[in-house]
């Protein structure tokens, strides 16, 4: 089963930046690395009068775009799929990180910057690690914003058993 961390934190906490960080220490690592990207609403990544676009306006359901280079799929929901099922559309990776997902009981990591006017999300039994300005909680493993690769040390003996 391919391990998943979820990244989450208050809005503006500055996830995205990390996690950019956080996948170019792995990728330099070597791994092969997936994200999901948890969006509250709805959101559309084909452009208007392309062809996917147009064969999703005539009704399919599924459209794949497959080039040499990649591959998308933009698939119709009758309801948000829950991180499994949207996991299990993702393999031949060593680890997926999710960016939000808060409510889910996977894996996290919090990112919390003390210039924030917000409070941080509070302990979990599933917070495995904080990244922060500032120590956020005594009992959880703290890491600097600007050093992914000790998170990445972390998480190659805690979840990726190296």
């Amino acid at each position: 089963m391919i391990p998943i961390i979820s990244v989450v934190g208050r809005s503006n906490s500055g996830k995205t930046t990390y996690l950019e960080k956080l996948i170019t220490e792995c990728k330099r690592r070597g791994y092969k690395v997936a994200v999901i990207k948890h969006h509250h609403n709805d959101f559309d990544i084909d452009k208007p009068g392309k062809d996917t676009w147009r064969h999703a306006e005539a009704g399919a359901d599924v459209v794949c775009l497959a080039s040499p280079h990649k591959m998308a799929m933009i698939k119709k929901t009758d309801q948000e799929l829950s991180l499994d099922q949207v996991v299990s559309y993702i393999d031949n990776v060593d680890i997926i990180f999710t960016e939000g997902y808060k409510q889910e009981t996977k894996c996290k990591i919090e990112v919390y910057r003390q210039a924030s006017i917000n409070a941080p999300l509070g302990v979990k039994p599933e917070l495995l690690a904080v990244v922060s300005d500032t120590v956020v909680y005594e009992t959880i493993p703290h890491f600097a914003l600007d050093d992914p690769s000790a998170m990445a040390d972390f998480l190659e003996v805690k979840v990726l058993n190296k």
